[in-house]
């Protein structure tokens, strides 16, 4: 009743209306709810309203089934990559071009005399060798079978023979001569410039 009575609100209070047998419908009097649920007439009214109303949502279903009708675009594949390919930074050992570059000075005389001048290879390295010239001292000779002796003490207090040939210092010093009161050693020192020089150097005996 209720879905006849939105339909057809309009059409009960129209006059000359007639039922199933063709009479004319008398509205001045209340008609009951019992009356209009069974009259013929107010379900065919009931029936014509709900189809004359119309689809509400017609233009909604037809612009969906327009869109549904268009053709469907496609993805685009996936781009190859190409595979990673390393690279290997071989500049390593260059000097850095944000650093000046080294200018390599002329050889001097000296360093020009010394050409070949190494330390030599394959060098067993001595006991006085693990100290510097400077930590080490003449403390006295020694002579015995014709051969002469110099006694030099090291920085822990140790007392060492050498002779002539026998290497001291941390720079390849080798023992030239051996005096009373002296020893003559000559070192091999690096110029600088890639390159090496010999150094005489002398180790007088203590308190003189």
């Amino acid at each position: 009743v209720a879905g006849i009575r939105s339909c057809v609100a309009a059409d009960l209070f129209k006059p000359d209306r007639r039922d199933g047998s063709g009479q004319p419908v008398e509205f001045r009097q209340p008609i009951g709810k019992a009356q209009i649920a069974h009259s013929p007439a107010i379900e065919a009214t009931g029936a014509e309203a709900g189809c004359s109303g119309g689809d509400q949502f017609a233009d909604i279903r037809v612009f969906m089934q327009e869109v549904e009708n268009k053709p469907r675009g496609g993805i685009a594949p996936l781009p190859e990559f190409e595979s990673y390919q390393a690279f290997t930074y071989g500049a390593s050992n260059t000097r850095s071009p944000f650093e000046p570059p080294i200018i390599v000075p002329p050889k001097t005389e000296e360093q020009k005399r010394n050409i070949g001048v190494k330390p030599p290879k394959n060098h067993v390295k001595q006991y006085l060798e693990r100290f510097p010239l400077s930590a080490l001292a003449m403390v006295g000779t020694l002579q015995k079978d014709n051969a002469t002796f110099a006694l030099i003490e090291d920085s822990n207090g140790g007392v060492h023979r050498v002779v002539v040939g026998d290497y001291m210092g941390d720079q390849w010093g080798q023992i030239e001569s051996i005096e009373d009161t002296r020893i003559d050693i000559t070192e091999i020192v690096s110029d600088g410039a890639g390159g090496w020089l010999r150094r005489p150097r002398t180790l007088e005996l203590r308190g003189l």
